[in-house]
């Protein structure tokens, strides 16, 4: 009888999950928000456990809705405050460890170490792009499960060819790129 009132209770209650934003295009071209306003607008959409990690556009939150629904809700509330064209990428706490996990880089210090966090079949295409550029010394790419890593020496990523195939406008709605290091600071926020 126990077991029955229990499903029953987790039937009626809506679970929430765990989510990170990954937004796009913050505090570059013009466009300025404080993470504290960002959070707000995500409070004010209905999101829950709302917090912000580093100033660049990292969102944790809870939430009941679908990824695909948050994405909807979120770009269009985030676009209405800020008045630009906002990008979102939605983790869960599984897809964070994933990708740390699955991390090929070891530490150096002579190089940073990305991930792209992207929209569906664009980290095939980030694999593609990466074979056609010229790569500086120690430079690499590794496509792991549809996640694409990338090692380049440090003071290059803005210089270096395919550091400069990411600032392309037909990427902006199918990538954003954080550090593992901030990755590793988000997971243990959760």
């Amino acid at each position: 009888m126990k077991s029955n009132n229990v499903a029953l209770f987790l039937y009626l209650k809506k679970i929430r999950m765990k989510y990170y934003a990954f937004l796009r295009g913050v505090n570059v071209n013009g466009t300025r928000m404080k993470m504290a306003e960002v959070c707000d607008v995500f409070e004010k959409a209905g999101m829950q456990d709302v917090c912000s990690v580093l100033a660049t556009g990292n969102i944790l939150f809870s939430s009941d809705k679908s990824a695909a629904e948050l994405k909807k809700i979120l770009e269009k509330e985030l676009s209405s405050r800020f008045g630009y064209e906002a990008f979102l990428f939605l983790k869960t706490e599984n897809e964070i460890k994933e990708i740390l996990e699955k991390n090929p880089f070891q530490a150096a210090n002579n190089f940073h170490h990305y991930v792209f966090i992207t929209a569906e079949n664009t980290a095939s295409l980030l694999k593609e792009k990466f074979k056609t550029c010229k790569k500086s010394k120690g430079e690499k790419g590794m496509l792991i499960d549809d996640i694409f890593f990338w090692q380049v020496e440090k003071g290059n990523t803005l210089d270096s060819d395919f550091g400069k195939i990411l600032g392309n406008k037909s990427f902006k709605e199918k990538l954003t790129s954080r550090n593992i290091n901030t990755l590793e600071k988000i997971a243990l926020k959760f």
